[in-house]
């Protein structure tokens, strides 16, 4: 944790570390805290019961530090609101990356919103569920999603109303704002619309902005209301 703390000051970032579940919520009580990481294996109350305390009532940009092998660590993570995940053992650079990508976001849109992270959100003819990464049509048929497709189209739901731009999809999907492949949003919007457009020549749901990005048409509500 010293050896975290110290190379991440490398970088102008404030670091405040904290051992144990007491310590996390003095120093949220006493900093400004912009994004918390935050490892699931701590001594006495755990981070997953951390994190569930704090989306009772916080949007605080939440990376989670999960085991590498433990798919359930991650799962129960993204299912209680954390933002990202990184498996340990990781590389310190990553970390920075993921840090500054959220923050870049935050910058950018303000404080994520978990308004959906538990709900079946409903739009179209289908009911998404942030929980799960299902996709299903009212009549209760599921689409398949790839991580990319269901990270695509949580992102643009999330920011319904807002144009975002290739770079600020790739940056929420692939933790950078540089494409290397300079056309692979394009072609997951692609692959997205094949399957939730009734006509892909004139896309109702993910809008095209010419020049600028694309934009999710909505509106998209709580199926659950």
């Amino acid at each position: 944790m010293r050896l975290t703390k110290r190379f991440l000051g490398q970088f102008n970032l404030r670091v405040t570390t904290a051992g144990n579940a007491s310590e996390a919520y003095d120093a949220l009580a006493k900093w400004s805290v912009s994004c918390v990481v935050l490892d699931i294996m701590l001594p006495g109350e755990d981070g997953h019961s951390i994190l569930r305390k704090l989306r009772a009532k916080s949007d605080l940009p939440v990376i989670m530090l999960t085991a590498m092998r433990d798919d359930s660590d991650r799962i129960l993570g993204l299912e209680l609101g954390a933002d990202d995940y990184l498996g340990k053992p990781f590389n310190p650079r990553e970390l920075l990356a993921r840090i500054r990508a959220i923050l870049r976001r935050v910058a950018a849109f303000g404080a994520p919103s978990h308004a959906f992270d538990t709900a079946n959100v409903r739009f179209a003819n289908y009911v998404l569920n942030f929980r799960t990464h299902q996709l299903k049509t009212l009549d209760g048929k599921t689409i398949s999603l790839t991580d990319g497709e269901f990270g695509l189209l949580a992102v643009l739901i999330q920011h319904q109303g807002r144009v975002l731009s290739r770079d600020q999809l790739s940056d929420f999907i692939y933790h950078s704002e540089n494409d290397p492949l300079k056309r692979r949003i394009d072609l997951l919007v692609s692959r997205l619309r094949k399957k939730i457009e009734s006509n892909q020549a004139e896309p109702e749901i993910i809008k095209t902005v010419w020049g600028k990005g694309y934009t999710f048409s909505g509106p998209a509500s709580d199926a659950n209301e």
